[in-house]
């Protein structure tokens, strides 16, 4: 190809790549549902949108490292502090017996519905088992369901990604000495592969770890390390044994993730950015590497496959992995509704399926379409199902407000306990001791010490949290907050107003609409509060009562409104006010 079809080719590659999620976020589906068509249709329509062409023997290894950079991202949001209580036992049986019957069940099924040999099938399975936080994520977005089901679902997605990756790599490698060598060899080779790409993982980690944190390097220089870090390890170790960078990527992730003494953000911009992209481009080029050709004989048969999975095998899996649990049924039979598969499942079968190919594996050749009908069959069959099957069930969270109260004073905790009388359920969290305490004496719900530190990450994600309310007695960490989370937070974020404008170091400067009414700053309802004024909920009926502050409005459908120095929701008919009572008359 000349070297303007080769830029064309890569234009249009970004361009659909970018379209595609665009045009999906505007008609809140997910992106994979228009990535892979369009793909497919470019890759048929013009050969200037084929990778294979375009980067000949260099796109198999680049898409390893591409998988390599979102398999290191998704190992960095596993913090296994995290994974405690009631959702320990069901998400650590969906990743081993769901991996394991999936696995065993897709490979028995290939051989005849497929038309694949024993080696194939083997391959196919450990491909499928994966499903990957990309897709369940939006998904889960769009459905709502309830925290416990979200929590277990978003925890089985980011551990079975990474893990279906080193499956899959393994598997590839048994694969192949198997095809060639005895038993004790294909062991070797197993042991091997893992020992390399753990080895790289290890040493990758303690660099990144004496780097990031003996050095002051900065958001976007300590961003590049790791990416450096990443692409680096991975190819090194790829080089030496195909396809153990993957390896090496989780175990560089999840050590970071976990090691003591160093803090990782809850939120990466640039990563995030990156990886949205790398997921974009690879399926719009791995999906166009699929020729029409390649699925006449596919096609068919693997719908039969997919109708095998999605309606006998992942409700077997998740009957077994809540067996003898608390979980109620109708979130069980919600888990067994929920298994799309993604991007690390295209990534590996365009990966693995050419060397096993080129290998004489019988069969190998239909493990790319194969797969690329199973992940547009799933994403299809639960995308559009899965918003009506949660209301069938009802297993739907609550659409009413969920405020997040940031502060313990004794009339911030009146404020949590007015507004849950309102009928909405209110989350707090403190730092002081004596707060926290007094927060759980009054029945509230105490968030986890570390919710505040990723109040916009998976953490309030999980918890359902839809306002944040920044209300303790130091304004700089208000304003510090709120200048924080203003940028990615789902929901308003909203902190007392200081005492003056030049009261503080950062808070004159935020230049943020405070809340509550024009002098109802800090001190000034703190003073109220000791004075007697107290914090009520009121049925408006015949308006407000004379003397009161209004602070927020709680609507008919539980949805929260504040007020604040500029606006005021007008109240109406069937609201809940909240209120700050004027302070008691002193008697004469």
């Amino acid at each position: 190809m000349t070297s303007s079809q080769v830029l064309v080719g890569i234009g249009l590659i970004v361009a659909l790549a970018v379209g595609s999620q665009l045009l999906a976020s505007l008609l809140r589906i997910p992106a994979i549902l228009l990535l892979l068509p369009a793909g497919f249709v470019a890759g048929a329509l013009t050969d200037d949108v084929n990778p294979e062409k375009l980067l000949g023997p260099a796109f198999s290894p680049l898409v390893s490292l591409a998988v390599a950079v979102i398999l290191y991202d998704a190992g960095l949001g596993l913090d296994l502090h995290r994974l405690k209580g009631h959702t320990r036992t069901v998400v650590v049986r969906l990743i081993w017996l769901g991996a394991l019957v999936t696995w065993v069940s897709a490979a028995l099924l290939a051989v005849p519905i497929v038309g694949m040999s024993r080696s194939a099938a083997v391959m196919l399975g450990a491909i499928l088992v994966v499903s990957g936080p990309t897709v369940v994520g939006p998904l889960l977005g769009f459905v709502r369901p309830t925290e416990r089901l979200q929590r277990i679902l978003v925890w089985e997605g980011s551990l079975i990604d990474p893990l279906g990756g080193i499956l899959g790599a393994i598997v590839f490698h048994g694969v192949l000495a198997g095809e060639q060598e005895g038993l004790a060899s294909q062991l070797g080779q197993f042991s091997g592969s893992a020992a390399v790409g753990l080895a790289g993982g290890a040493v990758g980690a303690a660099v990144l770890w004496l780097l990031l944190r003996h050095l002051r390097l900065g958001e976007t220089l300590g961003t590049t390390v790791q990416l450096a870090a990443v692409v680096s390890v991975a190819a090194a170790c790829d080089a030496f044994r195909d396809d153990t960078g993957l390896i090496a990527a989780v175990v560089m992730g999840m050590a970071l993730a976990n090691l003591p003494g160093l803090d990782m953000p809850a939120r990466r911009p640039f990563f995030e950015t990156l990886v949205s992209l790398i997921i974009g481009v690879l399926f719009i080029s791995i999906s166009a590497t699929v020729t029409p050709q390649s699925l006449r004989h596919v096609m068919l048969p693997t719908l039969g496959l997919v109708a095998a999975l999605v309606l006998v095998v992942r409700p077997l899996v998740a009957l077994l992995s809540t067996a003898r649990t608390d979980v109620p049924y109708p979130q069980r039979w919600f888990i067994g509704w929920m298994a799309p598969r993604g991007i690390v499942a295209a990534a590996t079968a365009s990966t693995f399926s050419v060397s096993l190919v080129q290998a004489g594996i019988g069969g190998a050749q239909k493990i790319l379409p194969a797969t690329f009908v199973v992940i547009v069959a799933t994403v299809m069959v639960y995308g559009l199902t899965a918003l009506p099957v949660a209301r069938w069930l009802d297993v739907r969270r609550s659409a009413r407000s969920r405020p997040l109260l940031v502060g313990g004073d004794p009339w911030v905790v009146e404020l949590g306990r007015a507004l849950r009388s309102a009928g909405l359920d209110v989350l707090m969290w403190a730092g002081l001791d004596r707060q926290r305490q007094s927060i759980t004496d009054a029945g509230l719900d105490l968030a986890p010490g570390e919710l505040l530190a990723a109040a916009t990450g998976a953490g309030a994600e999980l918890e359902g949290i839809t306002d944040v309310l920044l209300l303790t007695d130091e304004d700089d960490f208000n304003a510090l907050a709120l200048m924080t989370l203003k940028e990615t937070a789902e929901g308003p974020v909203h902190r007392l107003a200081p005492p003056t404008r030049s009261h503080g170091v950062v808070a004159p400067y935020t230049g943020s609409e405070a809340l509550f009414g024009q002098g109802l700053n800090r001190p000034e309802l703190a003073r109220r509060y000791a004075g007697g004024a107290r914090i009520v909920s009121y049925r408006v009926d015949g308006g407000i009562p004379a003397g009161h502050d209004l602070l927020f409005l709680v609507r008919p459908d539980g949805q929260l409104s504040a007020v604040t120095g500029t606006t005021a929701p007008t109240p109406n008919g069937g609201d809940i006010a909240i209120l700050l009572t004027p302070p008691p008359k002193s008697p004469r």
